[in-house]
């Protein structure tokens, strides 16, 4: 069964230094849009920034101070170049590491190409949002949305502290 994000609120970021300059059309940012409302989630911030780490920092605090998003998607600037800043900039903002998802999406990934070894995305939580850094292709950043998919709507009913985050969880101990 596929997974829906009714009700979860998404903001997106671009970092992109090209496509901040208008030299190049961002195609990432549209492709997760549309991966995010196909699976019922809605979008609630969208924007491109330059690889500037206070400004990504920026935007970051101010989507996730507001409680306007439920979950942050970057894409681009995760890989080795020098101005390839967002998990810096996604570090020095949040509260409290999610490791999990970036072991997970770098795991699946590296099934599907090498170059997953260079990811150097990082999720977490400011506030009640998840963050989660994504690599800037289009391909690459759909993909590895799909694979944090099937925690998203979880974390976020524990985020918002809903009663049901609960329930269907395994009564077996499994310690």
């Amino acid at each position: 069964m596929e997974k829906t994000l009714s009700d979860i609120r998404f903001g997106i970021l671009t970092v992109s230094d090209r496509s901040a300059r208008g030299e190049r059309e961002d195609a990432s940012g549209p492709a997760l849009r549309q991966a995010v409302e196909q699976r019922g989630g809605k979008v609630v911030y969208m924007t491109i920034v330059a690889d500037e780490q206070k400004a990504i920092e920026q935007i970051l605090r101010d989507w996730c101070d507001t409680d306007a998003a439920d979950v942050v998607l970057t894409t681009g600037g995760t890989g080795c170049a020098p101005r390839d800043v967002t998990p810096e900039a996604t570090a020095a903002v949040i509260e409290r590491p999610v490791p999990g998802i970036a072991e997970a999406i770098r795991a699946a990934s590296l099934q599907l190409t090498p170059h997953a070894m260079l990811s150097r995305g990082v999720a977490g939580i400011r506030k009640r949002v998840l963050l989660i850094n994504l690599p800037g292709s289009p391909k690459g950043a759909v993909q590895s949305f799909e694979i944090a998919l099937p925690a998203i709507p979880h974390a976020v009913q524990l985020l918002r502290e809903d009663v049901k985050a609960e329930q269907g969880h395994n009564s077996q101990n499994l310690s």
